[in-house]
């Protein structure tokens, strides 16, 4: 019995190590892949929302533990900034920012999307780069004619509303889908508190 215990321990240890190695170098050949693809998605989210850019540059002063801060004091709790590109012309000079930003108030999972600011505070618009909610109804925020109703903004912060917008803050929730309108309603928020806060005058 002892004999077989041992036996069995010895090949299940065997079975461990040659699948922890199949693992590792799956990883290895697949990890440049999906790194090239992933920033892909995020250079073509820099372009919809800084068409005037020639170029993306990553804002080296981005500190996590800081705008974790700037965004745990602010109204916007539930969201996380992740990264900052500078956006720049073919000159050189930097036209404003994208903001990526995930918010942690989607319906069904987190939903992250990158945000452009121009130097002047104002908005380009978004872009989705990961979303679950519900087909039909959530998904809808990242399609006309909810997105458009940031683009050329410049208030100091957004609402959402379930009817047709009677200020200029005021943004028509996507109908069925009022978590998810807010969702991303708050992320463009909490970007606009960065900006004003760590980057807005710093360029």
């Amino acid at each position: 019995m002892n004999k077989k215990i041992v036996h069995d321990a010895l090949i299940l240890t065997a079975f461990t190590l040659v699948l922890g190695f199949l693992l590792g170098a799956v990883y290895e050949i697949t990890k440049e892949p999906i790194a090239a693809a992933e920033k892909a998605a995020l250079d073509e989210a820099y372009k919809v929302v800084f068409a005037d850019a020639s170029s993306f540059e990553e804002d080296t002063e981005f500190d996590a533990a800081t705008a974790a801060e700037i965004i745990a004091a602010s109204e916007f709790p539930n969201d996380e900034i992740t990264a900052v590109n500078k956006a720049v012309d073919a000159s050189g000079n930097v036209l404003g920012y994208v903001i990526n930003v995930t918010s942690h108030e989607g319906s069904q999972a987190d939903i992250s999307f990158s945000v452009g600011v121009t130097n002047e505070g104002v908005l380009n618009g978004y872009s989705i780069t990961s979303i679950s909610e519900t087909p039909g109804l959530g998904v809808l925020v990242q399609e006309e004619p909810f997105y458009s109703q940031f683009e050329g903004k410049s208030e100091e912060t957004y609402t959402v509303v379930k009817s047709a917008p009677a200020a200029e803050n005021e943004i028509q929730a996507v109908t069925g889908a009022t978590i998810s309108s807010r969702a991303v309603t708050n992320g463009v928020n909490a970007c606009l508190v960065y900006f004003r806060e760590a980057l807005q005058g710093g360029n």
